[in-house]
């Protein structure tokens, strides 16, 4: 626990010290180029015929790194903009690099085809169900394969890279397909299975997860078998099960609950900001 805090503090030193440059810099831009840049305008507007753009930058800078200049407050105001400005720009960058590197997983998995999938076996980033309700052993209905899966999906979400649930498929790799799944739907087809699929996800994980799910069907050997791409949660996701919040994580090729401390402090690995509401 003593380490794990310590590499926590560690991470949030780093942090810190981005954003402590990101608001120099900005400061930095406020102070040599929007002031500048303000009093050149304001000049021309009255007609004071100033200096070119850039040597009346070159003056300014001049001014302020030897203390002649007599507009510190003004000066003081822009760094305190610049400062605003470098650190919106940096959280805007991180969110975007993120999107980035997510949509770049993304199609990095959808590159793959599906026979070589099912080759890798299962693991970390893959698991293979056999159905999502209806159980092959006994032949009928099992609402409880439902919970199975969103078990392993909660799992995924709660990972830092995501991972691929291929259903139809048996743990061995023999390709079943979903048609006896489609049997107990009310719209036996792929639409039918998908809503189905989506529907769990938002009751039993929440709906604002559906963003993260992407599914996709595969034909192989005339049988129907779905894909679905899970990406990272930005949030702890919980699977109930008898009215206990359950937490899920990846481990090897399968899926374990956490006990409370564990899951304490996975939260706080893995979501640094979270707050729970």
């Amino acid at each position: 626990m003593k380490r794990f805090l310590l590499q926590l503090l560690t991470i949030w030193k780093q942090k810190l010290k981005i954003y402590v440059i990101a608001a120099w810099i900005g400061a930095g831009m406020g102070i040599f180029l929007l002031a500048p840049s303000y009093d050149y305008i304001s000049s021309r507007e009255r007609n004071a015929d100033p200096l070119s753009s850039i040597e009346f930058v070159i003056t300014q800078f001049t001014e302020v790194m030897t203390g002649q200049s007599n507009q510190n407050n003004l000066i003081l105001f822009y760094a305190e903009i610049g400062a605003i400005l470098g650190l919106l720009s940096l959280g805007f960058y991180q969110m975007l690099h993120k999107r980035l590197l997510d949509l770049d997983a993304l199609k990095t998995e959808l590159d793959k085809d599906l026979p070589s999938i099912i080759r890798q076996g299962e693991g970390p980033l893959l698991e293979f169900k056999s159905s999502l309700r209806w159980d092959m052993q006994e032949e009928r209905i099992n609402r409880a394969l439902e919970t199975v899966v969103m078990k392993t999906l909660a799992g995924f979400f709660n990972s830092a890279i995501g991972g691929t649930l291929l259903i139809g498929i048996r743990d061995d790799g023999e390709i079943l397909g979903l048609e006896k799944d489609y049997q107990t739907l009310k719209k036996p087809n792929q639409d039918g299975f998908e809503q189905t699929l989506m529907t769990a996800i938002s009751t039993n994980l929440g709906a604002d997860l559906c963003p993260y799910v992407h599914v996709l069907f595969h034909v192989v050997d005339r049988k129907d078998v779905c894909r679905v791409i899970i990406s990272p949660s930005i949030r702890p996701v919980f699977l109930n099960q008898g009215n206990t919040p359950k937490f899920f994580v990846r481990t090897g090729g399968g899926t374990r609950d956490l006990n409370i401390q564990e899951a304490l402090e996975y939260v706080a690995g893995r979501w640094k900001n979270y707050r729970s509401t």
